[in-house]
Order: C-alpha cells, then structure tokens, then sequence
C-alpha cells in the first residue's frame, strides 16, 4: 500500500468492509475482497454476483494478495481517482470522503463505514508503524480478532456484526450463561 501512496487504514477498512470481513461470496469463493468488477479490460477468471445489477461479473484472483494489489492499481490508474493522491496519506477521512465522491461505492454512508472501521480496529497504526497500540485498542492475531465489550454490545449484536454463528462466538469464549460485560475481552475467530 506504502509503494502505491494509499493509506494502509484505508485499503485495509476497504477490504473489511467489501468483503464482510472475508466471510463475503466474492472474498471467499474469488478472493475478490473489494468487490472489483470484471470490467472490459479484464482476461482473467470471473465470477458472478448479484450486486447493483442481478448477475454481474466480478474478477476471481487467484489469493487475497492479489486482490489487494489489483486494488491499489485500480485506484491508482483510474483518472476519476486521481486527486485522492494529492491527500495527505495521514488524512484518512479525506480519503474515504474522496472515494464516495470519486463513486467507488453507491453507499451514501460509505465514507462513515470506513471512518468507523479504520477507527474501531485502529488501522491508523498501519499508516504509522512507529506508533504500537495500546493494551485497550483491538489486536488483531493470525488467529483470532479480540473485541473488547462496550456498552451496547450483546453477543447477538456482536455474532451479526463479525458475521459469526451465536453459537460458535459463545463457544469459543466460553460463555455458559450467555452474559458478557464491559471491558470483557471476546475472541472473534478469524476467516481462515
């Protein structure tokens, strides 16, 4: 992301969001994890999906880094996406604000989700590598994302968000009355 002058938050919070955290059709069938579509130009495999439009072609990459390397030449080969990189790769709300004006997504809240994301998972610290995060900042592992609970959360709220069975969020942690607390660490099982 560094060699193509893209914050690493906002590519990582692209793939988080378009591929619904890798449990997406697109990311786990095509490693397709930003939903890009075949377009003319493309030769490669092809898969179909019904987003905008019932049916439509996406590219099927033969692993995930791929996909993120094709979306990092996606935007920076695109005229439309151009002033992007005239922002500062600090300024990550300009930058998922940019996309939705550039039309990467139809969502009118897509520059929100990204913002929350990047800020819930602390993805800055990949535009900085200088800074650590802190113990109460979400860690992510090879194997598992820790959640910490916050107020609002429930393990229904949390299975729907991660996109988890109930069942499998209450086994892996543990649970055996199905009651969780603030400030409790919940171990979120990553997409193998």
């Amino acid at each position: 992301m560094k060699a193509y002058g893209i914050p690493a938050s906002i590519t990582l919070a692209q793939g988080i969001l378009e591929s619904g955290m890798g449990y997406g059709r697109l990311a786990t069938e095509g490693n397709n994890h930003f939903g890009i579509k075949c377009h003319k130009e493309w030769n490669g495999k092809r898969i179909y999906h019904d987003d905008d439009r019932k049916g439509e072609c996406f590219r099927v990459y033969k692993n995930p880094a791929n996909s993120y390397r094709d979306h990092s030449l996606f935007l920076r080969d695109r005229s439309r996406y151009a002033f992007l990189f005239d922002i500062k790769t600090s300024n990550y709300k300009a930058w998922a604000k940019g996309l939705k004006k550039a039309g990467y997504a139809t969502d009118p809240n897509y520059p929100d989700k990204l913002i929350s994301l990047i800020e819930r998972f602390y993805l800055t610290r990949f535009d900085n590598k200088k800074r650590k995060a802190s113990k109460e900042e979400i860690r992510i592992s090879n194997e598992n994302l820790t959640h910490t609970v916050k107020k609002g959360d429930t393990l229904y709220s949390l299975s729907k968000y991660y996109k988890i069975p109930l069942e499998e969020l209450i086994d892996i942690n543990q649970i055996s009355d199905q009651t969780i607390y603030l400030g409790q660490e919940l171990k979120i099982p990553a997409k193998n």
